[in-house]
C-alpha cells in the first residue's frame, strides 16, 4: 500500500473524530491578541534572552549547531555541565536536562516505576505522565483531583494487600487544564507519614511563581523528584528533573528518553541559561508582579461580569471556561478569534467529556483593556 490510502483503522478514527466535533488542525495566530501561549511572562519574545544566550556561546567559545550526538556520546558539551550546576544551586538539588518536559516525564516514570510498585496519580495528570507510567513496570491507579482523602483511602488498602514495593505518588503543582493546585503541605504530610516517593511537575509554576510552588513553600527536601519545564515561563525550550544525586545517576543510567536521542544544541541550552540570568534579576521580577496583577484584574472583572459560575476557581494564569459541549466550545473559540483574541478550545478527549472548556492564558505582556474587551466577549457569547 502506498501513500495515497490511510488504512481502515486509521480512517475510522479520524471519522469518528470528525462525528464529535473532536477533530485537531494545526492552528494559525497571525495578527490576534495573546490570550493562548504558556508564554507567561513575554520571555520567548524578550531580545535581551537572546543577546544573553549570544554572548554565553561567544564566552564558551562555541559555534557548532548541533550537539552532534546523545550526551553519553559526542553531545555532553560543557555548557551541559555549568547549566546544570548553577540549576542545582537555584533548585537547592541535583539537576539533570532533558530535551522537553514530555522526555522528562517518560524518562523519568518509566525508569523509575518497578514491578511490584504501586504509582497513584492524580486523575487530571498531564498525558506525558500517564505514557510515562505506561512504559514503567508498576501497577498505576488514579485518585480523585486534589482529593488527598481518596489518596489516603488508595494508600490504606494498598498496604492492607501489600507492603513489599514502593508506592510512587505524581501531582502537578499547578494543572496544565484547570490551572489549580493541590494542597502541597497536607499532601506532602501524607506522603511522609507513609513513606511515599512523591513526585510533582512543576512546569506551569516554575518562573510564575519563581522556582516553583514546592521550593516557595520550603517543601522541597520531602519530595522525590520535581519536573520544571523551560518552554513556558522561561520562554525556551527543554526541562530537567530535579532530585537527589543517587536519583541523578540512575537516570542517566536507565531514563531511555535521555539516552537514545540527540542532546539539546548549544544555543538552546545558552538561551535557558540567559533566561534563568533574567528570572532572578529586575526585568524578572518586573514581569512575575505585572502577571500576578493581570490575574487579579482578569478575576475582578469575571466577578464585575457575574460571570464566575461559567470559570474554573484558579488564581493562577491558566484560567478554564466552561462549555460543555465540543461544538460550542468551537464556536466560542471562533468568536473570540473574531473580536481579535487568540483563545483555544479544549475538547474532549483532551479533557473529560462534559468538560470542554476555553482554556485561556494570562500574561505579564496583556493590557488591561485586551483583557476587559476579551471578558466582554466571552459574555456576550455565554449571555447570548
Amino acid at each position: 500500500m502506498g501513500m495515497g490510502r490511510l488504512p481502515t483503522k486509521l480512517s475510522q478514527k479520524i471519522e469518528a473524530r470528525k462525528a464529535s466535533n473532536a477533530l485537531r488542525s494545526l492552528p494559525s495566530k497571525e495578527g490576534l491578541v495573546d490570550f493562548s501561549s504558556n508564554d507567561y511572562l513575554g520571555f520567548a519574545q524578550l531580545d535581551l534572552i537572546e543577546d544573553g544566550a549570544r554572548k554565553f556561546l561567544e564566552d564558551f567559545k562555541i559555534v557548532q549547531h548541533s550537539a552532534t550526538g546523545s550526551r553519553l556520546l559526542s553531545g555532553n558539551h560543557k555548557m551541559y555541565t555549568t547549566i546544570e550546576q548553577e540549576l542545582a544551586e537555584w533548585f537547592e538539588a541535583a539537576v539533570l536536562v532533558f530535551n522537553s518536559g514530555y522526555d522528562a516525564n517518560l524518562g523519568l516514570f518509566g525508569a523509575v516505576l518497578q514491578r511490584g510498585d504501586v504509582v497513584l496519580y492524580d486523575e487530571l495528570c498531564h498525558a506525558s505522565i500517564r505514557d510515562g507510567i505506561r512504559l514503567g513496570n508498576a501497577k498505576a491507579f488514579k485518585f480523585k483531583h486534589n482529593d488527598i482523602d481518596d489518596l489516603r483511602a488508595m494508600v490504606n488498602r494498598i498496604r492492607l494487600n501489600s507492603d513489599k514495593g514502593e508506592i510512587y505518588v505524581a501531582t502537578e503543582s499547578v494543572f496544565s487544564m484547570d490551572g489549580d493546585s493541590p494542597g502541597l503541605d497536607e499532601l506532602i504530610a501524607l506522603c511522609d507519614l507513609e513513606a511515599l516517593n512523591l513526585i510533582v511537575d512543576e512546569a506551569h509554576a516554575v518562573g510564575v511563581y519563581g522556582k516553583g510552588l514546592v521550593q516557595e513553600g520550603d517543601l522541597h527536601q520531602s519530595v522525590f523528584a520535581r519536573i520544571v519545564t523551560f518552554g513556558k515561563a522561561l520562554g525556551s525550550h527543554g526541562a530537567a528533573v530535579i532530585g537527589s544525586t543517587a536519583l541523578k545517576q540512575y537516570l542517566v543510567n536507565f531514563a531511555r528518553s535521555f539516552i537514545y536521542t540527540t542532546a539539546l544544541p548549544p544555543h538552546g541550552l545558552a538561551r535557558i541559561m540567559a533566561a534563568f540570568d533574567h528570572l532572578k534579576g529586575n526585568i524578572g521580577l518586573k514581569a512575575k508582579n505585572l502577571l500576578h496583577q493581570n490575574i487579579k484584574h482578569f478575576k475582578l472583572r469575571v466577578a464585575e461580569y457575574a460571570m464566575d459560575r461559567h470559570f474554573l476557581d484558579s488564581h493562577s494564569p491558566i484560567q478554564g471556561v466552561l462549555i460543555a459541549d465540543n461544538q460550542r466550545a468551537k464556536a466560542c473559540e471562533a468568536h473570540c478569534m473574531a473580536n481579535g483574541f487568540d483563545v483555544r478550545a479544549i475538547l474532549s478527549p483532551t479533557v473529560p467529556q462534559g468538560n470542554e472548556r476555553l482554556r485561556i492564558c494570562l500574561h505579564s505582556f496583556n493590557s488591561s483593556e485586551e483583557i476587559d474587551n476579551l471578558i466582554a466577549a466571552i459574555a456576550r457569547f455565554c449571555n447570548g
